[in-house]
């Protein structure tokens, strides 16, 4: 049943003083208009701060309940409270909300581009008749003269300010119009002021502040612990093979995952679709028809999974999604907390994921080449700081919330990677020391790089110039690298023995507690920063080995290769024709238990997964569930198609019995590459008739022996074995061309 909220709301006699004495009437408005019993957090003391006429500050996590701050005084409150809102999504999303309390549709309007002139007469006329209580608009809009104008007409109970980080240039999200509110709202008229965010360091807070002239606002900060969330990073090696099992084993639960580039979306999200997960996407570039209905299917649960640019996410209000996944690393932790903070905003489950590896750091900072210096200087110390996360060791949750000035006291959070998987602590007190008085010696105008360089002993312009190299510090620490002591200077926060600027961001300066500590040195461990490019190696190196005969099932690939004698003899034919030994080893670690999944198996297509699959998956299925392996069901990543075309190319080409050569030289190849794209064919199980080349281009006596050959007595099909037993009379080529053949007419 709708309670209508505008009923009598213009006439209420209301006195605000005597509802800020008065609590019990304060919870049945609560009650009334929002069907909620208690207030959160701290909505209360927010409310009654707004009601009083006072300027306020909200920081409060996404999830929090900032909108019912700004909702519930607007109700209450005679004449029409101004909301600024960065997107039209959220602004519709937030009326259309609202209007469901209500039979008056009225209550609640937006003025912005998306409206024509009929549309935009409608809501004036709405205000103008007192229906209205919340008038939403975009900065841009708010700044049109006849948008000022028609507001000096009008009463305005507030101005709020949502997103308000978008007024920082430090803030993830900075939007230079919002930078314009201020005079604007001069311009129409004064009235008390709220700012809201739920993501701002000490740094954008002052910028904010500052910026909307209300130095003197009561400010009220929520924790920004959001101890629902699981947070991890991984290094970004397979990340695609990794996002597919990570999804498959959360079936049917909702997600987000954003990627940096269109393109990335794009593809990412037909790759999902390629592997049965119900995935769309979503980007700017896409046409708002398409947007929009991708962003209800998701809504509506048609789809479980978005993949997105990071545009994706503020305009929507979806309470269950349970992981956040970050292809790319985020330009900066204020974006990251603001995009995993989408995730279990019910309080539920929560999982994020964010894949890293320097590669895309270095590739932001291109991207940044071209703005302006100052926005190139904010940019790369962010990004600093998004590294600094990523790569520490440090709990997670104790990183993040230092990083927007909130201090949190457990030694383990029990719900990221490092706490979970801790690396082993190393003793820093003698390094701690060391530090601290390197710091002290140099001053306060420098970052921890310059201080890791003075440490190390590393000669940059900047410690030349500063004549740091001649300090009897430069070089004490020579014997750990600059990473060490970005561990060590992050402890020091974290401890609380040095300070950063908010006005000069990123500047390091000791403070009294540091100066003790020089004195009265204490025990202090530290955890090693992770080194994901070395793992990335690392992680390559064994696929290789893999990759180059070292089955992952040592006992299976035995059975396989003894089935593959039985089968080899019933068919009268060498085991190699069957099966070759790379795809008996991708079989012992991928574990195939359908012919589907057989035919993704390297080496076998289609044709060799129905000719001869069935006893090797009957075989398969029986030892997995003999052994009670578990086995990621996605083990095997299905690529969207291979849009070089030149298989398909080659295919038609000899079906159309076109000469190789003239293969060749259609897609620019060399004749050695076309055979080799053949072989792959073939191998794969794809049935090629190239008889009518070799007939034309090799002897007919030759072409038998090499095909007697491969048929009795090679025991491989092995190409060295073949021209030494054949001798030099056949070329390589030839014993190739025939090889081909061969495999095509017994094989597939």
């Amino acid at each position: 049943m709708k309670i209508d909220i505008s009923r009598n709301l213009i006439s209420f006699d209301f006195r605000i003083i005597a509802m800020e004495q008065d609590s019990t009437l304060l919870h049945d408005k609560l009650k009334e208009y929002f069907g909620f019993t208690s207030f959160k957090g701290n909505q209360e003391a927010v409310i009654r701060n707004l009601l009083s006429g006072r300027d306020t500050f909200v920081l409060m996590p996404t999830g929090g309940g900032k909108s019912l701050c700004y909702q519930l005084p607007a109700l209450i409150m005679d004449g029409v409270a101004i909301i600024i809102s960065p997107l039209i999504a959220l602004m519709k999303n937030q009326v259309d909300a609202m209007r469901t309390f209500s039979t008056e549709s009225g209550i609640a309007h937006f003025l912005n581009s998306s409206l024509n002139k009929t549309a935009i007469n409608q809501v004036r006329q709405d205000v103008l008749d007192g229906k209205t209580k919340l008038l939403y608009f975009a900065p841009e809009s708010l700044t049109k003269e006849d948008n000022v104008a028609f507001l000096r007409k009008i009463k305005i109970s507030f101005y709020a300010i949502d997103e308000a980080h978008c007024i920082s240039e430090w803030g993830h999200d900075f939007r230079p119009e919002y930078r314009r509110i201020r005079p604007i709202i001069n311009d129409i008229g004064q009235a008390p002021l709220i700012a809201l965010t739920a993501t701002a360091t000490p740094k954008v807070q002052m910028d904010i502040q500052k910026n909307l002239g209300m130095s003197d606002a009561a400010v009220f900060k929520s924790s920004f612990n959001r101890s629902n969330l699981f947070y991890e990073i991984r290094p970004k090696h397979n990340a695609d093979h990794d996002i597919i099992r990570f999804i498959k084993q959360r079936p049917g639960k909702s997600g987000i995952i954003y990627c940096l580039s269109r393109k990335k979306v794009e593809e990412l999200a037909e790759l999902l679709m390629a592997n049965g997960i119900k995935a769309l996407a979503y980007h700017a570039g896409m046409d708002a028809q398409t947007r929009a209905n991708n962003q209800d299917d998701f809504l509506m649960e048609r789809v479980d999974v978005i993949v997105a640019t990071i545009a994706f996410g503020m305009g929507i209000d979806k309470p269950d999604v349970r992981y956040v996944i970050h292809y790319d690393i985020p330009k900066s932790l204020e974006g990251y907390y603001q995009e995993t903070g989408r995730a279990g905003r019910d309080g539920g489950e929560g999982h994020c994921l964010t894949f890293y590896s320097y590669k895309d750091i270095q590739k932001l900072e291109k991207f940044m080449q071209g703005k302006p210096l100052a926005e190139q200087e904010i940019g790369k110390l962010l990004l600093l700081e998004t590294v600094s996360y990523a790569e520490s060791s440090m709990c997670r949750r104790k990183t993040l919330l230092h990083y927007f000035g909130e201090e949190y006291g457990e030694s383990n959070c029990g719900a990221c990677d490092n706490c979970v998987n801790p690396k082993p602590k190393v003793n820093a007190q003698a390094e701690m020391k060391l530090a601290l008085q390197t710091l002290e010696a140099i001053g306060d105008k420098f970052k921890v790089d310059h201080l890791a360089a003075v440490l190390i002993g590393k000669v940059t312009a900047q410690v030349k110039s500063y004549s740091h190299n001649k300090l009897s510090w430069f070089g004490k620490g020579a014997e750990h690298d600059a990473k060490f002591w970005g561990a060590v200077m992050r402890q020091a926060l974290i401890m609380g023995l040095v300070d950063k600027s908010i006005e000069n961001y990123g500047l390091l300066s000791i403070n009294d507690k540091g100066l003790k500590y020089i004195s009265s040195p204490m025990p202090v461990t530290i955890t090693l920063d992770h080194n994901y490019e070395e793992q990335e190696e690392e992680e390559q190196i064994v696929s290789a080995q893999i990759g180059k005969g070292g089955a992952a099932d040592e006992e299976l690939f035995s059975m396989l290769k003894d089935l593959r004698k039985k089968v080899a003899k019933k068919h009268d034919l060498p085991p190699f024709v069957i099966f070759q030994d790379p795809s008996l080893e991708d079989m012992s670690i991928q574990y195939p238990i359908t012919i589907e999944e057989m035919q993704n198996i390297s080496g076998v297509g289609a044709g060799k997964a129905k000719k001869f699959g069935e006893e090797f998956v009957k075989l398969i299925k029986a030892y997995v569930e003999e052994k009670d392996i578990i086995r990621p069901q996605d083990m095997v990543v299905k690529g969207v198609a291979n849009k070089s075309g030149n298989k398909i190319f080659i295919i038609q080409s000899i079906d159309r019995k076109m000469d190789f050569e003239d293969i060749a030289r259609a897609k620019n190849l060399e004749f050695d590459e076309v055979l080799s794209e053949v072989e792959g064919i073939v191998n794969s199980g794809t049935k090629l008739d190239i008889s009518y080349y070799i007939n034309k281009y090799m002897d007919e006596d030759k072409a038998e022996d090499i095909y007697l050959y491969f048929k009795e007595d090679a025991e491989s099909d092995s190409l060295d074995a073949a021209i030494e037993e054949l001798g030099s009379d056949y070329t390589e080529e030839e014993i190739r061309l025939v090889r081909i053949k061969f495999l095509c007419e017994v094989g597939n």
